[in-house]
């Protein structure tokens, strides 16, 4: 077997303008519906969802049977999280709340075999093709795409430093997150944070790195593309549902 090839890493190195899409409820019908929906990518939340690391190996294989891209995002920036997600045959996570370069590195690690990181090693997983792959321990690292989330301004201020982390393949903004820490509640509504995400995604721009967001409304997401984001997410599912249902109820 070869190396299966990340192709949201490499859309991302191309500059490829790639739309994604939330995914928080669990199991692999929801995932499954959205791969049918022409979306490039679909972020599997296990950060603000009842979404926990065994139900992701069901949902990445109705990914996978749709040649949908997945992006996996831990609860957080741990070790041993890390380590189980990509065993599970997750090649891009986004770790939350990375607030400085020593926390980006230590993602960087994590993501790593030695003697580039410490993740543990395992013979037999489907990361691996249940040992199939050739030279998979050799090569994995380099389809391996470590994205992480800039959410408050603090670590606004910290994007050049975070970015030049090697290991760090691309940087997402949170905007309800940025605008809390400003104690700003009206998300890309509100000028102060958008204003706030708009230094950001032209800081990472400038820095030399990738750019994502997360922005449901669609004017708010196009001015986000047109400050520099090339993987954005436009939507959440149970937030679509949500809307969808009452919108009907309202009609009666």
């Amino acid at each position: 077997m070869k190396m299966p090839v990340n192709r949201f890493k490499a859309g991302l190195a191309a500059g490829q303008q790639q739309i994604g899409i939330w995914n928080t409820v669990p199991g692999p019908v929801v995932t499954e519906a959205l791969a049918c929906c022409g979306y490039d990518w679909v972020l599997i939340d296990t950060e603000h969802s009842l979404t926990d690391v065994p139900e992701t190996m069901g949902m990445m294989q109705a990914l996978a049977a749709h040649g949908v891209q997945a992006v996996v995002r831990p609860a957080t920036n741990d070790t041993v999280l890390i380590k189980r997600f990509l065993d599970l045959g997750a090649q891009t996570l986004m770790i939350p709340y990375v607030q400085s370069a020593a926390e980006a590195a230590a993602a960087v690690r994590a993501m790593q075999y030695a003697p580039r990181g410490v993740r543990g090693v395992s013979g037999m997983t489907r990361a691996n093709g249940y040992g199939g792959v050739k030279g998979y321990f050799e090569g994995a690292g380099d389809e391996l795409c470590l994205i992480v989330q800039i959410e408050t301004a603090d670590a606004v201020d910290r994007i050049a430093e975070i970015a030049a982390v090697p290991g760090v393949d691309a940087l997402f903004i949170g905007p309800a997150d940025l605008g809390m820490s400003i104690g700003r509640t009206g998300g890309m509504a509100d000028a102060e944070v958008r204003a706030l995400v708009e230094r950001a995604l032209k800081a990472i721009v400038a820095a030399g790195k990738p750019a994502g967001i997360l922005v449901t409304d669609p004017d708010a997401a196009k001015a986000c593309i047109g400050w520099g984001t090339t993987f954005t997410a436009v939507g959440v599912d149970l937030s679509l549902l949500v809307a969808g249902a009452r919108s009907l109820r309202a009609r009666f």
